[in-house]
């Protein structure tokens, strides 16, 4: 506050400017105060839907050919972002997902493009048969149309190893099928990547992965995910996240991230590991406006992410991730 002696030795005229300056100083420092760390381009990681290159069909999300892979990691890299998540499909599909393991597939290509460009960039996939299998489920099935467990964690394990061999740094079990994290780090200690990192899926059923599945075309046969966790069953998060950790989860998503604010708070507390929330597609879509240069607003995912690191994310993973950072370098 001004001191009478430094009001007397002042005029009306800066005594009102130096209360001004002293105002916006104080309101400045307590937004400062209360407000925490903010969001960076570094807590976020770019999600690449990958696309074959005559593969022309039209998707409700934005997605990448092998080729365009390296423009959009340098992009990333040039604003701070230095992390993606992969997902990438087959074009060939069978009961037994066997692209999904080929070393020539689209996602060993999209990988090994990634890294070729940007060493320096982390790169996440996911590991799941849903893209590479006819029926687009999670799981295999047995001559009975059953989930067959053992093969499909064969798959997977065989899936993980293909992915690590490629250059990725993380791998990500995205089915929640019990014994399939155990299975995977079995398999990449085994093929000598120890240190690739197991991120597993914990998934909460929700409409909002529909604009994924459609760009995708991983729509599951039977209408629904039979592993995935209901809205209302909390406490079974909690559960299944500590068996991954038991597994030898490194880290672990959460999704959708705004659904699963409570469980991040939860968890913070019950699992020794960093929690990564992912913003799937529903929220993407629905919490950016289109702009009239054809790009999207994100300030309402900007809104949305900083309450997510508030809550405890290491990182959160979002298709705005390159959009966000401009944004947070205009700032």
């Amino acid at each position: 506050m001004l001191t009478t002696t430094a009001h007397s030795a002042m005029s009306p005229r800066e005594i009102e400017s130096a209360q001004e300056k002293e105002n916006a100083m104080y309101r400045s420092t307590v937004r400062n105060f209360l407000g925490g760390p903010g969001l960076t381009p570094a807590d976020l990681a770019m999600v690449f839907l990958m696309r074959e290159d005559d593969d022309t069909r039209p998707r409700p999300l934005p997605t990448l050919t092998v080729r365009e892979v390296p423009a959009a990691a340098r992009a990333l890299v040039s604003l701070g972002v230095n992390s993606v998540k992969i997902f990438a499909g087959s074009r060939t599909r069978d009961a037994h997902a066997t692209q999904g393991m080929s070393p020539i597939g689209l996602m060993a290509r999209s990988v090994s493009a990634a890294k070729k460009t940007a060493p320096g960039v982390l790169v996440m996939t996911e590991t799941c048969v849903c893209s590479h299998n006819d029926s687009g489920e999670c799981w295999l099935a047995d001559e009975r149309g059953d989930v067959d467990l053992p093969t499909t964690i064969k798959v997977l394990a065989a899936q993980a190893v293909m992915q690590a061999d490629a250059g990725a740094d993380i791998v990500g079990p995205a089915a929640m099928i019990p014994g399939s994290v155990r299975a995977v780090r079995q398999a990449l200690d085994a093929a000598g990547h120890k240190g690739v990192g197991i991120m597993p899926h914990l998934i909460f059923e929700s409409s909002l992965y529909e604009g994924y599945r459609a760009s995708m075309g991983a729509v599951p046969r039977s209408g629904t995910r039979v592993f995935q966790i209901a809205p209302g069953h909390s406490e079974q998060a909690v559960h299944v996240a500590r068996e991954m950790v038991d597994e030898g989860a490194d880290m672990i998503l959460t999704e959708p991230a705004l659904h699963t604010v409570d469980t991040l708070v939860h968890l913070k507390d019950k699992v020794p590991v960093p929690l990564v929330p992912f913003s799937v597609s529903g929220e993407y879509l629905r919490l950016t406006d289109r702009r009239d240069d054809g790009g999207r607003d994100v300030r309402g995912l900007l809104e949305a992410y900083t309450v997510l690191k508030r809550a405890g994310a290491g990182r959160v993973i979002t298709y705005g991730a390159l959009e966000l950072a401009r944004e947070l370098s205009a700032s």
